[in-house]
């Protein structure tokens, strides 16, 4: 079944994955180098966790072919129970980090089970009414807070060892999952499982007349993306001290959808750049406060017709080399 799955998605050439092997020894060097070049590294610890998030949704609408329109419950779930498990049950910050993942993972199995049996704006519109079916659940549980979310969570120790509330070793743990998170996606991506994924992408069909249960293969990476955008969670939580209603609410949905095309839908590196870029101009537009969405929107029309493919989509091209 793998030749097969190889027939009608061609796996990546020697040359076009050196190019990929560069390209992300370059992105590991310059956020490796980071916080000693001037650029605060809390900042970049939210460019980490947005960019993971990003890639994990891209895995899903990019090789896959599935619109998600409420990937941010798995954000905000992972976060509320980290923060809670941290805050309140005493859990150190790597096991709060694994427990939020398996909780974004046991929701995907069911969320995932749920919608994968629609396709189009259906599935796209179930994700969305299941993501705020959880948004009202978390608005009024009592352990969420409600409004004022779950704060002071502390940072603690990971493994005993690594003091977390000193910023530069928070940053590079969080380089550290952020790292591990893209490579588990990368090594999807280009396995004979990412390639039946983009088989499913390009003619479903096909690949059922191949033999696949397409929705066995789509539920997996469902959840696969569910616990990645879990893993960004929950560390998110963790660096912010912080769960609130923002991460689980539907505009964050919409976020990680913008961040995706304007890095390269379908791109390895896009989501990467794109979250830096979206992070970067609310951080830098901060001061204009509302009109920081109206200058989001302008600059977002901008790229979509400037950039067909997205930033990363578009250097691909001109290198002729697929990023």
């Amino acid at each position: 079944m793998a030749t097969a799955a190889y027939s009608i998605g061609a796996p990546a050439k020697p040359h076009s994955l050196r190019h990929q092997y560069i390209a992300f020894g370059i992105m590991a060097a310059f956020f490796a180098v980071a916080p000693f070049i001037g650029i605060y590294p809390v900042f970049m610890m939210k460019v980490l966790c947005f960019a993971l998030f990003a890639c994990a949704f891209n895995l899903l609408i990019g090789y896959v072919g599935l619109l998600s329109f409420g990937h941010a419950m798995f954000l905000g779930t992972a976060g509320y129970v980290s923060a809670h498990t941290a805050k309140v049950w005493g859990f150190p910050p790597e096991l709060a980090i694994l427990t939020a993942t398996a909780a974004s993972a046991a929701l995907g199995v069911v969320t995932g089970w749920l919608a994968i049996r629609r396709q189009g704006i259906y599935f796209a519109m179930i994700t969305l009414a299941l993501a705020q079916m959880m948004f009202f659940f978390y608005l009024q549980a009592p352990f969420t807070h409600g409004e004022d979310g779950i704060q002071a969570v502390p940072r603690g120790h990971m493994f005993g060892i690594l003091n977390l509330e000193n910023d530069l070793v928070m940053y590079f743990v969080v380089l550290a999952i952020f790292l591990g998170g893209f490579l588990l996606i990368y090594r999807a991506i280009h396995s004979p499982f990412g390639q039946v994924l983009k088989a499913i992408r390009e003619n479903e069909p096909r690949a059922v007349s191949l033999g696949y249960k397409t929705d066995h293969y789509k539920l997996i990476a469902f959840v696969l993306s569910a616990s990645l955008s879990g893993l960004a969670g929950g560390t998110k939580a963790i660096v912010f001290q912080l769960a609130s209603l923002t991460d689980v609410n539907w505009p964050m949905s919409g976020e990680v959808v913008l961040m995706t095309l304007l890095g390269g839908l379908g791109t390895v590196f896009g989501p990467v750049a794109g979250a830096f870029m979206v992070i970067s101009l609310e951080h830098y537009l901060a001061q204009f406060g509302s009109w920081v969405t109206v200058v989001q929107g302008a600059i977002f029309v901008i790229c979509v017709l400037a950039f067909r493919r997205g930033i990363i989509g578009e250097v691909g091209r001109l290198l002729k080399r697929p990023l």
